[in-house]
């Protein structure tokens, strides 16, 4: 008799406690010996995961409990990355929504569970972080109620059980004041409410939902057997996304045993399981029985909505720090990226340039970050909003901005918020905090985190998500103020920096390496400033004590990826290299940039 089966999905917002709950699943199911040391959010494996502290690619475990195989999907929680969770809910039957004791549902929260409830599955809700101060349980469970009717879900859907649980400290419970002494209510919550998968008799089917990567077996397709009976030796269809078939067969087949793989002959009905043997095995595709070839309907995700200029390094420090320099081997990194992230989408555009259309900023600074480490050098340009035509008209993406933050500063954020284009629709209070909604134009969400963060003393917690397409806003002020830029190429001398330091807030230190055209500072007015960053101390041989003075240079305010592909303006790129994130003009030269601004006005 077949082993019975789970297949449940982890859904919440960003830092709700997913992975750390997976962890606790992880130690109480004892995968590790009492010998072995487990670190904390074990399946964020990646090094950018750990130390950003979000789940980026979604990952899956499988737990033995009471003798049926549970099988545990982690996704991410941000909604930059919403193209995995949409893929890889089509492998589950049911989904643990987390949900934070103090914060409630977040924009992404609702996300996510729109997409599980689209695919009709069952809920089981979990109020995490009880053991916070400010915890409300009972108000976050009349306002998770109220998401689920406002997502129009159906009468069983409504009815989803509830549980309370502190992820950290390793306990689940049905009622809130229960022993908290162990995960087993929440094990046994997911046997009793989460449907075991349909066994659909008939001709193999399986989809693939992932992609992994060895170096030694090459592409690995990673997903779940809709019908019949997956084996290795029979004859098997491979169709493609685009309708094309092929004839192949599977070398190794393996299902997930813990945190690891298991070889198998076959694989049932409802089981997720890896592919090894078919090279060019792509997202979307399906394996079927070779003599009725018959396709699984095709993954739907959501279209990107920006986009960013991707080209080669030209500036005079260009190959000094890369290892892979050329319009040849960015071409190949980022088609290779679009087979493993169907979210992400690249065009070319003539000369040594790509397109790439991703659902945000973070999206492509993942992906940027993860190509530098690499070794890839490249300038990329100002994020471009996607718009649309519809009716004749221009449309341009809105999202819902959600900001929780201090009393005293909600008045700055309303301001700031407004001057961007946004309109408040909710506001909340909760202790000695507000929770405050707008919709707001994704361009105006370009740079505005930073401010948020300055103007809130780095107390406001922002999140947003796509809502929808609406009719063009008008224009958006982005950058007041104009830029200091190096008029010539060499180390930054400390004596040029004191002079300057009246006219703005630098970006490099002294003995910082420049070259013309590169950004060093925020200018204090609203235009450009080309200055001598080169400038050293005439020395005489007069000396007196009037002459000699301290300098004093603040601190240089280094910018993150993100914050400076914010930052920069439509005529700015940032280069970017395995060391060195710069920003600079387009045009280094002050003549070229001079004459571009003739030919622009004439």
């Amino acid at each position: 008799m077949a082993q019975e089966i789970r297949n449940i999905a982890i859904i919440a917002h960003v830092d709700h406690g997913k992975t750390t709950l997976v962890d606790e699943i992880i130690k109480q199911a004892e995968l590790f010996r009492d010998n072995e040391d487990m670190q904390e959010c074990l399946l964020d494996s990646n090094d950018l995961e750990r130390e950003r502290g979000i789940t980026i690619l979604s990952k899956n475990i499988s737990v033995n409990y009471k003798g049926v195989k549970v099988n545990v999907i982690d996704t991410p929680g941000h909604s930059d990355f919403g193209g995995q969770v949409e893929r890889v809910l089509n492998l589950a039957d049911g989904v643990l929504l987390l949900v934070d004791a103090a914060e409630g549902p977040m924009p992404q929260t609702r996300f996510v569970l729109d997409k599980a409830l689209e695919l009709d599955l069952k809920p089981v809700v979990i109020i995490n972080k009880i053991d916070k101060p400010d915890a409300r349980p009972d108000v976050i469970h009349d306002l998770v109620f109220d998401l689920f009717v406002e997502l129009e879900a159906n009468d069983d859907q409504l009815d989803f059980p509830m549980l309370y649980c502190s992820g950290k400290d390793g306990w689940a419970d049905t009622v809130l004041d229960g022993p908290r002494d162990s995960m087993l209510p929440l094990m046994d919550a997911v046997l009793e409410h989460i449907p075991a998968p349909k066994v659909n008799e008939g001709p193999v089917q399986m989809q693939v939902t992932s992609i992994d990567y060895n170096d030694y077996v090459g592409r690995i397709g990673v997903g779940r057997v809709y019908r019949g009976t997956l084996n290795t030796k029979q004859p098997l269809m491979h169709i493609r996304r685009d309708g094309t078939l092929e004839q192949t067969r599977i070398k190794k087949l393996f299902t997930f045993e813990g945190l690891g793989r298991n070889e198998v002959e076959e694989v049932p009905c409802g089981d997720l399981c890896a592919i090894v043997g078919i090279p060019d095995i792509d997202i979307g595709d399906c394996i079927t029985d070779f003599e009725t070839p018959e396709s699984l309907p095709p993954i739907h995700i959501d279209e990107p909505t920006l986009s960013m200029t991707f080209s080669v390094n030209d500036s005079p420090f260009y190959g000094q720090d890369g290892k892979y320099v050329t319009s040849r081997h960015l071409r190949e990194r980022l088609l290779k990226e679009t087979e493993r992230d169907v979210a992400l989408r690249v065009e070319e555009t003539g000369g040594d340039s790509f397109r790439v259309s991703g659902r945000g900023v973070l999206h492509l600074s993942i992906l940027i970050e993860t190509m530098r480490r690499e070794g890839f050098e490249m300038s990329v340009a100002q994020p471009q909003v996607i718009f649309k035509e519809k009716h004749g008209k221009k449309e341009e993406p809105i999202e819902i901005l959600h900001i929780d933050v201090p009393d005293e500063f909600a008045g700055k954020v309303i301001e700031l918020a407004g001057t961007r284009k946004g309109e408040m629709v909710d506001m909340d209070q909760h202790g000695l905090r507000k929770t405050i909604r707008f919709q707001i134009p994704t361009r105006g969400l370009i740079g505005l985190r930073s401010r948020m963060l300055t103007a809130s003393a780095g107390e406001a917690i922002v999140t947003h998500r796509f809502l929808q397409y609406e009719p063009h806003k008008g224009a958006i002020q982005q950058r007041n103020n104009g830029v200091l830029i190096s008029q010539g190429k060499g180390a930054a001398v400390a004596f040029a920096i004191d002079g300057l330091q009246q006219r703005g807030i630098f970006f490099v230190n002294p003995g910082e390496e420049c070259y013309e055209g590169m950004i060093v500072a925020e200018h204090c007015l609203d235009k450009d400033l080309v200055v001598n960053m080169q400038k050293a101390k005439q020395l005489t041989n007069v000396r007196a004590s009037g002459t000699d003075r301290a300098m004093k240079i603040a601190p240089a305010q280094v910018k993150s990826l993100e914050e400076a592909l914010e930052y920069i303006a439509a005529d700015e790129l940032v280069e970017i290299t395995p060391h060195n994130i710069r920003m600079r003009k387009k045009m280094l030269t002050e003549n070229e940039r001079k004459r571009f601004s003739r030919q622009k006005e004439s």
